[in-house]
């Protein structure tokens, strides 16, 4: 794909959401954290309804840490993997405590030494709560980079790279949200919703569904 037309499609998606942001629900940092640390294999309305539960009685570390490992799965036990994350959690409280003052650090290093916390939640934690251009590929980012041949790859590490390389600058900031939205609603996995995609046009996918 040349870059006129990556150029294209990030401005089409900009018009249309000029402002995207998480589905989860947050009001601050360390919120964030422990929501995408709880969106691994479930999704962001799951997550939702989890913390809704979870963050009236319990939303800084040193409160989830009081809550304790089982306290903390009486909230979250309708989503997936709630025992291990439940404990991850509760490490990832006592390290944030101990060792970054209760906050949540603004790095990617020190964001993936904590518990549960991979490549792809520091990227959303950092491009989210702290502003940084970086872009986290979840499933959704890697069909749609691959489908589109936006920023094809063999895994999510190497789309991670060219989207980074490849994205316009003014575009960066929100790539990770308009790619994953479009993911979630338009280029759906079975059966992509081609016929009503505003980048159709400029898609370079070869088994297009125009029905």
């Amino acid at each position: 794909m040349n870059p006129q037309k990556r150029q294209q499609i990030f401005a089409r998606l900009q018009a249309a959401d000029p402002h995207p942001t998480t589905e989860l629900n947050y009001s601050t940092p360390f919120e964030l954290l422990v929501a995408v640390m709880l969106s691994a294999q479930a999704t962001d309305v799951s997550v939702n309804k989890a913390t809704d539960v979870l963050y009236p009685k319990a939303n800084t570390p040193e409160e989830i840490l009081r809550l304790g490992v089982d306290g903390l799965k009486t909230c979250i036990k309708t989503i997936g993997l709630f025992n291990t994350k439940a404990e991850n959690v509760i490490k990832t409280c006592r390290i944030l405590i101990e060792e970054h003052g209760s906050t949540v650090p603004d790095s990617r290093e020190a964001l993936e030494r904590l518990p549960g916390v991979g490549r792809k939640t520091a990227n959303v934690v950092l491009n989210t709560a702290f502003g940084h251009p970086v872009i986290a590929v979840d499933t959704h980012i890697f069909r749609v980079s691959n489908r589109t041949r936006l920023a094809p790859g063999k895994d999510v590490v190497e789309v991670e790279r060219k989207l980074e390389k490849f994205t316009p600058a003014e575009y960066k900031q929100d790539a990770h949200h308009w790619l994953i939205l479009h993911g979630r609603y338009t280029c759906i996995a079975r059966k992509p919703r081609c016929g009503s995609c505003l980048i159709e046009d400029l898609c370079e996918y070869r088994d297009k569904l125009l029905d």
